[in-house]
């Protein structure tokens, strides 16, 4: 699964602006589109006696134009009680300065070095042939730590194949939720001082694996995400499951479980989750929550916790 590689990537690139744009506001997050033509990605039902949560998975990155289905989420909102949705992760521009003044040798290469001098030289050589497709500058994230440049490489690919890792779902059920009258509960789950007690405990080693990871898809991994997009949008949880993963990822995601800090903002995120379903589980009524798709049916995850606690779980 990758949950913990994107998700620190979403950290690191969509909420942290580069040097030459940290007196701007961070931009807009991009829209879906949502229609109710047919039922569109799977909702696990969760349950226990009268109570109710009906969970929906969010995935990224996935294409700008992608139409979501909403069927299925509009009937159950007829009779949902509240909406769960993740609360928009914020950085102001004097925290963002801050970051760039009092923690920037948490992000930057640090010692008067660049990324060439830190990496392997084939492993450099490949980020470049990349940059180069995306950049004019020849040395640009030159400055930056591995994981940082990676995602600002990512973050920049992505843009032009037309992916994006800023399409919320949770805003696209705020506004469902507005429509039909129902209340929405933001969750805190993480933040970007999380991401820097991750950045602080990573070892090079784990660096440079997935910056190795997110070149790999860069490569040859994108196609991949597009079919995973697309089966998201048309609810085909099974084939998300059975999609091939790159071996580079599988070695990310276990160089971060192997460390402290990134495993420890995942493990903290699926227990906020963990404890805000269950609230809604002790008691009457109907709530949907917006949860990451692969922290919900990763081996271990949010689903078979809920699971060995006994509650009874549909799937789509």
């Amino acid at each position: 699964m990758e949950t913990a590689r994107f998700m620190l990537a979403a950290l690191l690139a969509g909420w942290m602006a580069p040097p030459d744009c940290r007196a701007q506001t961070p931009p807009p997050l991009d829209e879906i589109i949502v229609t109710a033509e047919r039922a569109g990605p799977g909702m696990w039902h969760v349950h226990h006696g009268a109570a109710n949560v009906w969970i929906l998975g969010s995935i990224s990155p996935l294409p700008r134009d992608i139409t979501w289905r909403s069927r299925q989420v509009e009937q159950v909102l007829e009779s949902t009680s509240q909406v769960l949705v993740q609360k928009p992760i914020e950085i102001s521009v004097p925290r963002i300065l801050w970051m760039l003044i009092a923690d920037r040798k948490y992000l930057m290469v640090g010692g008067g070095k660049r990324l060439k001098d830190v990496l392997p030289a084939d492993l450099h050589a490949r980020f470049s042939a990349q940059r180069s497709k995306v950049a004019d500058e020849p040395d640009k994230w030159e400055r930056y730590r591995p994981i940082i440049a990676a995602a600002f490489l990512q973050q920049a690919v992505f843009h032009q194949v037309n992916l994006s890792m800023r399409l919320d779902l949770g805003a696209a059920l705020r506004a469902l939720a507005k429509k039909h009258g129902v209340r929405v509960e933001e969750i805190k789950v993480a933040g970007a001082s999380d991401m820097l007690e991750a950045l602080k405990s990573m070892p090079p080693a784990t660096e440079r694996t997935c910056l190795e990871a997110s070149l790999s898809t860069l490569e040859t991994g994108l196609p991949r995400l597009v079919e995973r997009a697309q089966a998201w949008a048309v609810g085909n949880v099974d084939r998300i499951e059975n999609l091939p993963e790159l071996k580079e990822v599988d070695a990310c995601r276990a160089a971060l479980d192997d460390g402290k800090g990134a495993l420890d903002v995942i493990g903290r995120i699926r227990q906020t989750w963990l404890e805000n379903i269950e609230k809604y589980l002790r008691s009457a009524g109907t709530t949907i929550a917006v949860v990451n798709l692969d922290m919900l049916i990763e081996r271990g995850g949010l689903l078979d916790q809920l699971r060995a606690q006994g509650y009874e779980i549909e799937a789509p």
